[in-house]
Formats: structure tokens, C-alpha cells, sequence
């Protein structure tokens, strides 16, 4: 509390000094006062210093970590990693006379539009210590690039980054023209090709630090990096390595030791091909820069390769592969006589190599694409895009909730309702009768019971009350005429507002069973994102082991879920010869996992080297065989009834038929809607029963007219047979199950004649080899000499002997048309559908009873 009042009270004191009567002696107390407190807070940190707690190292690392930030913030004001690049690079000398780093770096802080430049200073004294025309090579492609550089910023504007590289290779060509001809005062063609060949290089190296320059900046945030950044990242070091020749203390080369720790360091944390590849490319510039050097590629591509090969064993793994890479190199190179020197290079590299942290391998490997760190996080990137995608979409849906419960109506209230009534009926015509004393003071529940029986007789435009109630009133009221009429049309405004706030009503429980609904699919929506690729390496070995033991052409497995019910595999084959994945692989799948497994999808790839990519899933418990049968009125083209067959995302498979009123195309698109809107929203994941309710009010709201259309649903659970079965204004279903027939029925009006639905739905357990049978009203109302409808077209399908769905549609529809004399007086539409057990094409191959329960006990322990 004493660390935030005092600055807080000083503030206020200080402000203080803008009054005419602050004088210079209260100022100078003010400071002294500040100089105490000052005081007192540097003792009372040391006293808590000297606690127990404290003299652990408790002051030492707040004392560290102080000075690192410290350290980091002037390294940061200074610019120290550009400082240090400049000079390196001033130095690079390329086959001892072409230096095309230099004008490339002085292109790149001018782009980067860096505001401290001093780096460029920097290039300069590198250049300096190499020799007086290569500092003389850096001043003048200094000022023939700035002055360049503006010029193209003033007529090019914001293109003048595309053309960076070809300003690089045309100043790069003038100034070592001019340091030729001002040095030699003689220009040779030969001088000419160089100059050129040094061109092209800053040209391609401008390219190159384009991308790897920015990377040095300390406010680059990103940790996942191409395969690009990173090779032209390590172009970048092998640059600054090449300015570091000729150095040496007690006998070791300092280029060697930053290069071989720099392999090591790459080779540990991206392993044997990220090692070899920086070997190649450091060993490369640096024999480029001295041609004496030019094995070190061989040794440090090799000691890339083994301490990549050995990282498993940690750092000591991969110091003893740089080690033997310089046992058997060094000998290649310079015979026994260079192997003391090279050993002791290689041994200074392992010693910083040793010293370095784990935590600085770790965070490299973040950046190097392909390694283990590096795909952890991507996955995590990933998980947070996923987890914030999820945390939106969920909004949305409490969102929409909350919403839905702001237009859910509550209950109606009538309270005040009749006081309100009888107060017009006072206003408009008791007010001015000298008889209001005795009506509405001394007798006021009597005229209220018989104004309220008035209301109820009037109802609906009623003018006729009972000779009672006129002989009572006429006995009550002296102006009964007069109040009679008032009472009747206030009555009849009252039903008009009542029948306003019903309908409002509906409309605003229409709406927040809609809101609800997409809420709750938004909500389920979010679940399925939250689910991912699970870990299955173990069991992705397996699988594939098994696969290539038996010879088939699998290059690779992934598993995106094994939870019973709900497998999903999919695997990359070299070619899919004789139909391999529903005869062969698809059987083995199912004996190792102990369920009925199938090929969903199957497709080659687009190279057309003969691969292709299968998916596998789990097979559902039942299917659903299907036969239909229609007939327009009068052998016309065009029904009025149709009908759909889908499958909804949940595992489920729908029968629908919508028969619209009338005949003709009329009908037939107003029945073709229902069913396109049923399909639509079914599939978008709506409830079914709100399904309906939405289709229900677009339709009646859509048009004035009387258009209403039935609507006859069966939902049909593929896992369990389990099924729902909406009717809306339809006729009956049946149920055949061996040589039972049932009858299925509900008594729900048409779609589209009623505002609001009250559905009922019917739940039944079908059961394997059990027909359902659903049709139009235009089969029953063609027996029209059938008194018992219903009873005879269960006789008839008993009667069917035939199993195929298809020959019983075309059989029913064939006997209705018979019994009617051949004539065709409404549209007719049967469906037949066939529920049985799936039964695999191929039989399973049975697995190895070992590998069964180690796969079964691995996929519990996942979840």
C-alpha cells in the first residue's frame, strides 16, 4: 500500500507548483521529503532481503534477470545484431575478389526502412580490415545505391520494392566498374565478366536477404517459418561465418568452430537433414571464401548427417558424430599432420556446444520446419484457431438463446382487463345518466354481472341475447338500447385486440423456437469442432505392419477416430489392383478392430501414377432397402404427390411424401417445396418436430391463398431401427412384420392450414427383415366401394408373397388401380421399405487374438 500511495500523493503535491504561492523553498522540502522516502524504500528492500527466504538466491536471480533485461534493451537500442552482420559481411571476401554481400545488406536496411542506419558504418570498417579498395568498393556502392535508392522512391513510389534486385545488380556493376578503372586505369574484358559474375551474385543474394534479414529483427513474432526462410536464413549464417576467416587464438580457427557449432546446433535440433543441408551450404561459402578449405564441406555435411543420426542420444550424440566426421575427413584433407589442428577445432565446437542451453536447441527447433517441436506448434496453433473458432460459434449460440428467451411470450394476463371494459362502458355512455349513483356506486356488482353476461352472448358478432337477459337489462338500465350497443362494440374491438395479441403471440413463440434451434445447432456445431485428429501412432503402426505383412501395396494410415460405432481410417495406397480395399483390406480391418468396416470413399489421385486414397469407416447395424410407386391423375404426366429418400447426417434415413392440395403442376410445386425445405433443414441438424414447425409457418405465412400440403415422415435410426413418425394431415402407415400387419397413425392437420402445430409423434422399435409401408390419400379413396379402407389394404399387403420392396410398391399400386376399375381419380404414391441387418459383402479375415485385445485395451486406454 506504501509503494502506491507515496508516488500517488508526490503526483499530487508536484501539481502544486503551477499556483502563484509555490515558492522555491517549499520545492527544495518536496525533494528532500522524496530523497527520504526514497531512502526508506532502498533500506526496507535490503531488510527484506536479509530474511531466510531471501539469501537462497532469491536477490542473486532477481538481481540476473534485472541485468538481462538490461542487457537486452541496449543490445536492442544499439542494434547489436545489425552492427555485428555489417561488419561480418564487410568482410565476406567470395574467391578472393568478389564481395556480393556488401551492396545486398545496404539494399536491405534501406528497405527495411530500419531508423538507426549505423550498421552501414559497420560494413564499411569490416570492409576496411580486409583492405583499402574494398572499403573504398563499400563507400562507393553506398552512395551510388542512396542516391539510386531515392531517385527510384521518388518516380516509382510504392513499386520500387520489385525492383530492388535489379537496382542491386545495375549499381553493383557500375561501382566495381568504377573502383576497377579508378584503381587500374585500364578496364579488360575480364574485368568486365567479373564485375557481371559479382552482379549476379548480389542480385541473388538480395533475394535471399530479403528473406532472412527481417528474421534478425528482435519484433519478428512469428514461430512458423517456411522451408524457404529457413534455407535463405542459413545462407545468411554461412555469410556472416565467411567474415569470421582468418581469425584464430591459440591456434584454432575460429571459422571452424562457429561453423561446426553451428552444424552441431542444427543437427540436434532439425536432425540428419537439416544437418546435412546446413553442412552443404556453410561448407560451401566457406570453401568459396578459402579455396584451402574447401573439404570442410565434406567434413561438416557429414558430421550433419551423423549428429543428426545420433541426437536421440542428446548432445553427447551428437558431439560424437561431429568427432568421428573429423577423424575420417580430416585425414581425407590434410593428412595426419591437420588432424591435431582439425581436433582441436571440432573439440572448442563441442565444448560451446556442450555450454549451450537445452532451452536455445528447443526454441530453434520451433522454427525448423518438418521437426517434432515445430509440428507440436502447429498443432497448437491450430488448437487455439480451433478453440477460438469454437469460443465465436458458441457466442453466437448463446447469442441466439438469449435472444430466443427474450421472444418466448410469457403467459397471458387478464388481470385489469374487465375493469379496463367496464371503464369505456362508463366513459362512453354512463357518465352523463343521473342514474350512475344507482348502477355503478350502490349497485356495481350487479351491473358488471349483467354487462359481463352481455359480452358473453355478443361474442362472435352475436346481436341476440336471450329474452332473459334483454328483460333483466331493460329492468337495470334506463338507456339500455344505448349501453346495449356500446357493449357489443367494445366487444367486438376486444375480440379483434385479443385475436392481435394471440396471433402476436404465436409469431413471437414461432420465432424463439427458431432462434432455439439454430442455438442448439450452433451448439453442436462447436462440439464437433472440438473433436480432432486423436493420437494413434501406436495402432497406425499396427495397422500397417499387418497390411504390408500380407503384401498389400499401403504406403500410409492415419486414424481419425476408433470409438466403437464410429471408426474412421484413411490410407494412401500405391495402387488399388482388383478392387483391394472392399475385397482384402476392408476384411482385415475388421477382424483386427472386431467390427464391420467398409470403403466410403475411394478416390486416385490426380497425378496419375496409379495411387489412390481410401477412406474406412464403421458400418451401420441396419440398411434400408427402398422400392416407390406413383401414378398421376387421369395417366397424367405431372403428380401432385412426391416423395424423398435421404440420408440425415446423424445416422439416420428418412422416408418422406407430401401430397399437395389438388392435382396438377400447382400441387406438385407446392408438395416439392415441403420436401426440398424438409431435406434442407433435416440435414442442417434441426430437430425434426421443429423442422416441421418451421416449414409449417414459412408456408402459411408465404401466401394468402388456401395452398396446404400433408406431409407423411419416418425417421429411421440406422443403428438401432428405432423410428420416429411425424403425419401431418396424412393417412395411415403400416408396419409388416412376418405375417403381422400394423397400423401407424396420427391426427395432425395439413401443413400449412394452421398458424401454430401442436405435432404429435409416434415412436417405434422396427425390427430386422420388417416392411414399412407409406402412402398417399389417393390409395385409399380409389376403393371407393370399400366401407373398411384401412382393413382391406392391410389384407392386401399380408397377402403379398414377394420379399422385394420394388415388386411390392408396383403390386399394391397395380391391385388399387384394379379395384377402381381402371381409372385413375387422384394422384398415387406408395413407398415400401425393407429393414435388415447389414451384412457385409466380404467376410472378415480374423486377426491374431493377441494383437485384438492389445489393439481393443490401446483404444480404451485413449479414451
Amino acid at each position: 500500500m506504501r509503494r502506491s500511495f507515496f508516488p500517488d500523493r508526490i503526483a499530487i503535491l508536484t501539481n502544486y507548483e503551477s499556483l502563484p504561492w509555490f515558492n522555491e523553498s517549499y520545492t527544495n522540502k518536496l525533494k528532500v521529503a522524496m530523497g527520504m522516502i526514497q531512502k526508506s524504500a532502498d533500506s526496507g528492500a535490503h531488510t527484506a532481503g536479509s530474511f531466510p527466504g531471501r539469501q537462497n538466491g532469491g536477490w542473486w536471480i532477481g538481481r540476473r534477470n534485472a541485468l538481462q533485461i538490461r542487457m537486452k534493451r541496449l543490445a536492442i537500442r544499439l542494434d547489436l545484431l545489425y552492427l555485428i552482420a555489417g561488419f561480418l559481411l564487410g568482410r565476406a571476401v567470395l574467391l578472393s575478389a568478389l564481395t556480393p554481400f556488401i551492396l545486398p545488406f545496404f539494399a536491405t536496411v534501406f528497405w527495411l526502412n530500419r531508423k538507426r542506419k549505423w550498421s552501414v558504418a559497420a560494413v564499411v570498417a569490416g570492409a576496411m580490415t580486409v583492405s583499402l579498395g574494398q572499403a573504398f568498393y563499400a563507400l562507393m556502392a553506398l552512395l551510388l545505391f542512396y542516391i539510386s535508392w531515392k531517385a527510384v522512391q521518388k518516380y516509382a513510389g510504392g513499386r520500387s520494392d520489385k525492383g530492388l534486385p535489379a537496382l542491386v545488380f545495375a549499381v553493383g556493376l557500375s561501382a566495381r566498374l568504377i573502383c576497377q578503372t579508378a584503381f587500374t586505369l585500364n578496364l579488360l574484358w575480364s574485368d568486365v565478366l567479373m564485375a557481371a559474375a559479382e552482379a549476379s551474385m548480389a542480385f541473388l543474394v538480395m533475394l535471399i536477404f530479403m528473406q532472412s534479414v527481417p528474421l534478425l529483427s528482435t519484433k519478428v513474432s512469428r514461430k512458423l517459418f517456411k522451408n524457404e526462410e529457413m534455407i535463405c536464413f542459413i545462407i545468411l549464417l554461412s555469410a556472416l561465418l565467411a567474415g569470421t576467416i582468418g581469425w584464430t587464438t591459440l591456434g584454432i580457427s575460429i571459422d571452424h568452430v562457429l561453423a561446426r557449432y553451428t552444424v552441431l546446433l542444427f543437427a540436434s535440433a532439425g536432425g540428419a537433414a537439416i544437418g546435412s543441408t546446413v553442412g552443404v551450404v556453410i561448407g560451401l561459402i566457406v570453401g568459396m571464401s578459402s579455396v584451402a578449405s574447401l573439404y570442410q564441406m565434406s567434413l561438416l555435411a557429414f558430421s550433419g548427417v551423423l549428429g543428426g543420426l545420433m541426437k536421440e542420444a542428446g548432445k553427447i550424440g551428437a558431439s560424437a558424430g561431429l568427432m568421428i566426421a573429423t577423424l575420417l575427413i580430416a585425414i581425407y584433407g590434410g593428412g595426419y599432420t591437420a588432424l591435431q589442428k582439425e581436433s582441436m577445432d571440432s573439440m572448442a565446437a563441442i565444448l560451446l556446444f556442450l555450454a549451450t542451453p537445452k532451452g536455445l536447441i528447443r526454441q530453434l527447433a520451433f522454427f525448423i520446419p518438418g521437426t517434432r517441436e515445430n509440428q507440436e506448434e502447429q498443432q497448437q496453433y491450430i488448437r487455439r484457431l480451433r478453440d477460438a473458432t469454437v469460443g465465436r460459434v458458441e457466442q453466437f449460440a448463446g447469442l441466439f438463446q438469449t435472444l430466443a428467451k427474450s421472444f418466448s411470450p410469457g403467459s397471458p394476463s387478464s388481470s385489469g382487463a374487465d375493469q379496463r371494459f367496464f371503464e369505456k362502458v362508463y366513459d362512453k355512455s354512463c357518465r352523463n345518466c343521473y342514474k350512475q349513483d344507482f348502477c355503478w356506486v350502490r349497485h356495481t356488482v350487479e351491473t358488471q354481472r349483467l354487462i359481463t353476461r352481455i359480452r358473453t352472448e355478443s361474442e362472435g358478432g352475436n346481436k341476440k341475447w336471450s329474452s332473459d337477459l334483454r328483460h333483466d337489462w331493460q329492468e337495470h338500465c334506463v338507456r339500455s338500447e344505448r349501453t346495449g350497443e356500446v357493449i357489443m362494440k367494445e366487444q367486438g374491438i376486444e375480440e379483434i385486440r385479443a385475436k392481435m395479441k394471440k396471433q402476436f403471440r404465436e409469431n413471437r413463440k414461432l420465432v424463439a423456437d427458431q432462434l432455439h434451434g439454430v442455438s442448439q445447432v450452433m451448439r453442436d456445431f462447436a462440439g464437433e469442432i472440438k473433436r480432432e485428429r486423436g493420437l494413434h501412432d501406436w495402432q497406425e503402426e499396427i495397422i500397417l505392419k499387418q497390411l504390408s505383412g500380407a503384401g498389400l501395396p499401403v504406403e500410409s494410415v492415419e486414424i481419425y477416430g476408433l470409438d466403437s460405432g464410429a471408426v474412421d481410417i484413411e490410407m494412401l495406397l500405391r495402387r488399388d489392383d482388383y478392387q483391394t480395399c472392399e475385397k482384402v483390406i476392408a476384411p482385415m480391418l475388421s477382424g483386427i478392430l472386431g467390427e464391420t468396416i467398409i470403403v466410403d470413399k475411394r478416390e486416385a489421385e490426380r497425378s496419375g501414377n496409379g495411387r489412390c486414397r481410401a477412406v474406412f469407416v464403421s458400418a451401420k447395424a441396419f440398411d434400408v432397402e427402398t422400392g416407390a410407386a406413383t401414378a398421376a391423375r387421369g395417366g397424367d404426366f405431372v403428380s401432385g404427390d412426391n416423395f424423398s429418400l435421404f440420408h440425415v447426417g446423424s445416422g439416420k434415413f428418412a422416408v418422406a411424401i407430401s401430397d399437395g392440395m389438388g392435382n396438377g403442376p400447382r400441387a406438385s410445386a407446392e408438395s416439392k417445396d415441403t420436401l426440398q425445405l424438409l431435406t434442407k433443414v433435416l440435414k442442417s441438424g434441426i430437430h425434426e418436430t421443429m423442422a416441421i414447425k418451421s416449414i409449417n409457418s414459412i408456408l402459411s405465412l408465404r401466401s394468402t391463398e388456401e395452398i396446404f400440403a400433408t406431409l407423411d415422415l419416418a425417421l429411421i435410426d440406422l443403428q438401432n431401427a428405432k423410428s420416429k413418425f411425424l403425419k401431418i394431415g396424412s393417412n395411415p402407415s403400416f408396419i409388416r412384420r412376418g405375417r403381422q400387419v400394423f397400423m401407424l397413425d396420427a391426427g395432425n392437420p395439413p401443413i400449412g392450414m394452421l398458424d401454430e402445430l401442436d405435432l404429435d409423434v409416434r415412436t417405434e422399435q422396427l425390427k430386422s427383415e420388417d416392411f414399412l409401408i407409406m402412402m398417399s390419400d389417393g390409395m385409399f379413396d380409389a376403393a371407393r366401394n370399400i366401407e373398411n379402407k384401412e382393413l382391406w389394404i392391410k389384407r392386401k399387403i399380408k397377402e403379398l408373397e414377394t420379399q422385394n420392396p420394388q415388386e411390392m410398391a408396383d403390386l399394391l399400386l397395380e391391385e388399387v388401380i384394379r379395384v377402381a376399375g381402371g381409372t385413375i381419380n387422384d394422384d398415387l404414391t406408395v413407398i415400401v421399405a425393407r429393414i435388415h441387418h447389414h451384412l457385409p459383402k466380404w467376410s472378415s479375415i480374423p486377426a491374431q487374438t493377441e494383437l485384438r485385445k492389445a489393439m481393443l485395451r490401446k483404444v480404451q486406454g485413449n479414451r
